[in-house]
């Protein structure tokens, strides 16, 4: 112990995860990075663990904007856990600003097909508590 009543405390371990008032904080890794060469209007995304399921459906949404030129996305190598996309825009329009936007528009969309699947799948049950049953 030491002097004043003061206590030591252990050293927190290697990578150990912060907390605060018993609320345990886990950081993660960024997993999207802007990759070099990147204008305000022309830039590349790198995602990591992502791969065609998100690609293809943000490339898609990006797509549906009219200030947007050019909305591509690649996976450089089938072993990497990288999905590149590459978003350029008409004008002064913002990549970012684009990109925040596609990937609301994406979170809107899959929060409306989650919700007509639950209704419909509650239906189903009601009008057919036989096969609900058995599961």
């Amino acid at each position: 112990m030491a002097q004043d009543g003061d206590q030591e405390m252990p050293d927190a371990s290697a990578g150990a995860d912060a907390t605060t008032n018993g609320v345990e904080f886990v950081r993660e890794k960024q997993r999207l990075r802007l990759l070099p060469g990147s204008t305000d209007t022309a830039a590349s995304f790198a995602f990591d663990h992502e791969d065609h399921t998100l690609g293809n459906a943000l490339r898609y949404m990006i797509m549906k904007n009219p200030n947007v030129e050019f909305c591509g996305y690649s996976i450089p190598h089938p072993s990497e856990p990288v999905m590149n996309l590459r978003i350029q825009t008409w004008d002064d329009v913002s990549v970012f600003e684009v990109l925040r936007k596609g990937l609301n528009d994406l979170e809107d969309l899959c929060d409306v097909v989650e919700d007509k699947y639950t209704i419909a799948r509650d239906e189903f049950n009601t009008a057919h508590p036989e096969q609900a049953a058995g599961r």
